[in-house]
């Protein structure tokens, strides 16, 4: 028998399957990929994102 989710989990992984798009989409395109991270923005390359 299945788990039913619970709205916390749902969200959570709406996210996770959102920020795999983004991620994927900014590969795709060519385009750096901005993080926060220690307090500033930081700009990734698309050819070091995995």
């Amino acid at each position: 028998m299945k788990k039913r989710m619970s709205l916390q989990d749902k969200a959570e992984a709406a996210m996770k399957k959102a920020v795999r798009q983004v991620v994927v989409q900014h590969k795709k395109t060519g385009r750096p990929l901005a993080i926060w991270e220690n307090g500033k923005v930081v700009h990734i390359s698309p050819n070091s994102i995995r």
